[in-house]
């Protein structure tokens, strides 16, 4: 296994020798963070998607991105391997060091494994039932499962696909989502403290570095809907547990020109102030990453999104988002070189200044 972890020499260095624009890194929780990252959601559990995300994986990293962010249900675990495929041919070659790379991954939902021959409720019943992972009563009809036992595994399970000794950041992933049809939020909410528990413990076990949450609704709804959380409850729930040193420094949500509820819905109060999701983060020290920057490619299409600075509909797409205050890095989808090379194209050019950024969504929302 890789030992190691994100470290701010290591990916300092990483930015330097990266031969980007300087300007398209963040410093954030000491350490430089691309604000581009890789994510490895889509594609078929097949060996010809794993050849495809492993060399997207490396050619992302050679083209200056050190963010990559997976999930272990994503393609039923090959997704990790693929990405640990990657990193650890990278380390072999001696391209880059393992303190250089921001490595996320999720687990929350129930997933099966693709390269394990048994259909979907075999393989939970051999591996997780008759293991005493999961017992009755402990899966969401959303497939969804956050007990410390079941996660406490997923982890070790994560870590084995990856080939390392450490995450960078674990994502409790669509608690809220998975959870909130079958459990009262008073429920949840406990439920969510012993998940922050069982985090802190592997801190301490040195098996992650920081916690978050990757969700789709829960922090960009309205307060009167169910599935709503605020980020702030969430935050001293974590002090509650972990003290000011807690670990939990990162969300993930979905935001684009067409899913802005993050930058222009209020829905979070802090200090009697309503404000939006990501105002909320910056306030109160949470790194954003975001998903769905294309909407699956939807985004792309003739005439979709508003036309700004002379870019294609990909760059235009990423520059929105990456240039928005509060945002980290958004995550893209990528397995063809031929993408790849044509969305980091966007790491040539600087981000939008504040001030010309928040004009432009003054003009785009008029």
């Amino acid at each position: 296994m890789i030992s190691g972890f994100a470290t701010l020499e290591g990916t300092k260095k990483f930015a330097q020798n990266s031969g980007v624009n300087q300007s398209n890194f963040n410093d954030f929780a000491n350490l430089t963070l691309s604000n581009v990252g890789i994510g490895t959601y889509l594609g078929d559990p097949d060996s010809r998607t794993d050849e495809l995300v492993t060399n997207a994986v490396k050619q992302s990293i050679l083209s200056g991105v050190n963010v990559i962010d997976t999930a272990i249900n994503y393609r039923a675990q090959k997704a990790e391997r693929s990405v640990g495929k990657a990193i650890s041919e990278l380390i072999q070659e001696e391209k880059i060091s393992r303190d250089q790379l921001f490595l996320s991954t999720k687990n929350g939902y129930v997933t099966n494994d693709a390269d394990v021959q048994l259909g979907f409720w075999e393989y939970v019943k051999e591996e997780y039932s008759q293991k005493g992972v999961i017992k009755e009563g402990d899966v969401t009809s959303g497939y969804h499962c956050m007990t410390p036992t079941y996660l406490s595994d997923q982890l070790d399970r994560s870590l084995k696909n990856l080939n390392m000794g450490c995450v960078d950041l674990m994502y409790l992933h669509n608690a809220v989502e998975g959870q909130i049809k079958d459990v009262a939020k008073e429920q949840f909410l406990e439920n969510l403290k012993s998940v922050f528990e069982l985090y802190e413990q592997k801190r301490d076990e040195g098996k992650i570095k920081f916690y978050g949450m990757a969700t789709w609704e829960c922090f960009r709804v309205t307060k009167d809907n169910s599935q709503y959380l605020s980020l702030e409850d969430t935050i001293n729930l974590a002090k509650k547990v972990g003290g000011e040193d807690h670990g939990f420094r990162f969300i993930q949500l979905p935001f684009n020109m067409h899913y802005d509820q993050a930058l222009l819905g209020k829905n979070q109060m802090i200090n009697d102030t309503q404000v939006s999701v990501l105002e909320a983060a910056s306030l109160l020290g949470i790194g954003v990453f975001t998903s769905v920057p294309f909407m699956q490619g939807r985004l792309l299409a003739p005439g979709v999104m508003p036309e700004f600075d002379d870019l294609k509909p990909s760059l235009r797409a990423l520059q929105f988002i990456r240039s928005s205050p509060g945002i980290l890095a958004p995550l893209v989808g990528q397995k063809s070189p031929e993408h790849v090379s044509e969305n980091l194209e966007i790491m040539k050019i600087p981000p939008i200044p504040e001030d010309e950024f928040l004009a432009l969504v003054k003009k785009l929302t008029s």
